[in-house]
């Protein structure tokens, strides 16, 4: 297959495998920390109203999906990626990113959050996410 197909089909992957990920920690937040009574999570608007409502406790579900996502999409980019180079498990890493600014911009959060999620959950979890699975250089037996 050619290399830089695989290369693109890793990133493609691993946003997709990602995306699930941070979806499904999404879902199960919402069922081990309740949203205020009365919130609408389901919509955008509904959050946005809610948004002083929610303690500090409500966030560690979200930062959680964006790390394990971001941090499950480059480990599988890595995985695919011809001789387990890093390149896709960071461009997973700045696709994520830039999906976490997206949300910054569209759904405001509290600026200690805010830092929190962009600064740890996705660069960071992508270096992780590749490191975890790269290949080790082997060592050489020296003959005796």
């Amino acid at each position: 297959m050619n290399r830089v197909f695989r290369l693109i089909l890793a990133v493609v992957v691993g946003v997709v495998i990602g995306s699930v990920a941070n979806m499904a920690l999404i879902t199960l937040g919402g069922h081990v920390i309740p949203p205020p009574a009365g919130v609408d999570t389901t919509t955008t608007e509904g959050l946005k109203a809610a948004m002083p409502l929610f303690e500090p406790r409500h966030f560690l579900f979200p930062f959680l999906a964006h790390a394990v996502g971001t941090l499950v999409g480059a480990l599988v980019a890595t995985l695919i990626t011809p001789g387990r180079t890093r390149g896709p498990a960071w461009v997973v890493g700045a696709c994520f990113l830039l999906g976490g600014i997206a949300a910054v911009a569209l759904l405001p959060s509290p600026v200690w959050f805010t830092v929190v999620d962009l600064v740890f959950a996705y660069l960071p979890m992508a270096w992780l996410g590749h490191r975890l699975v790269a290949r080790k250089p082997t060592a050489v037996s020296t003959p005796t």
